[in-house]
C-alpha cells in the first residue's frame, strides 16, 4: 500500500479505533437496500489524529474505507508538557457544538460518547470536555476534530502575534 519505507512505518506507528457502525437503508423500488456507515479515527498518540467514514455493504469493507479515509484526513494538535490542550475551545458542526477545556495533570480524559477515543489517539491525556446541542455521534465528533484543529500552540500564537512566548504573559500575574 504504502510507496516509501517512512509511509510504511508511518502507518505501522498508527492506531484505529472503530467508534460506531450504523445500519442505514435506502427505499428503492424494489423495496430497502442496507449499507453500513463505519467512523474509524486513526491517530498516533503524539498529537496526529483524523477521523473518516465509510459505506459499504459489508462490515469489514465499511471500516477499511474508513480508515484510508481517516489516514488521509490527518491534522497536528498542539499538546503541553502535562499532555493537556494549550487553551479552551469550542468546536461547532452543524447543530452540535463542543467545549473543549485543559485540564491539570491527573484529570484524566473527561469525555463522553464518541468524543474520547478522538482524544485518546491523539494523545490528549488531561483535559474536560462538554458536548451541547445535537445528539448525534457522528456530528459530536465532527465539532470535537474542528475544535482541535482550532487549537494553536504558544508559539504560533507568539509568532502571529511578532512577539516572542515571554513577552505574551508579560503583566499577567494578576
Amino acid at each position: 500500500m504504502a510507496r516509501n519505507p517512512k509511509q510504511q512505518r508511518d502507518a505501522s506507528e498508527l492506531q484505529e479505533r472503530v467508534v460506531f457502525i450504523h445500519r442505514v437503508s435506502k427505499t428503492v423500488k424494489g423495496g430497502r437496500r442496507m449499507s453500513l456507515v463505519a467512523l474509524v479515527v486513526v491517530g498516533d498518540g503524539k498529537g496526529n489524529v483524523g477521523l473518516g467514514t465509510g459505506k459499504s455493504a459489508e462490515v469489514p469493507l465499511a471500516i477499511q474505507k474508513a480508515s484510508d479515509n481517516a489516514k488521509k484526513n490527518m491534522f497536528k494538535v498542539p499538546l503541553t508538557e502535562t499532555g493537556s490542550i494549550p487553551h479552551d475551545v469550542m468546536g461547532e458542526f452543524g447543530a452540535a457544538r463542543v467545549l473543549v477545556k485543559p485540564a491539570i495533570e491527573g484529570t484524566g480524559v473527561i469525555a463522553g460518547g464518541p468524543i474520547r477515543p478522538l482524544f485518546e489517539l491523539a494523545g490528549i491525556k488531561n483535559v474536560l470536555s462538554k458536548s451541547m446541542g445535537s445528539s448525534n455521534g457522528l456530528n459530536i465528533i465532527k465539532a470535537a476534530a474542528e475544535a482541535l484543529k482550532d487549537l494553536s500552540s504558544p508559539e504560533e500564537t507568539a509568532e502571529r502575534r511578532g512577539l516572542t512566548v515571554a513577552e505574551m504573559f508579560v503583566g499577567k500575574e494578576n
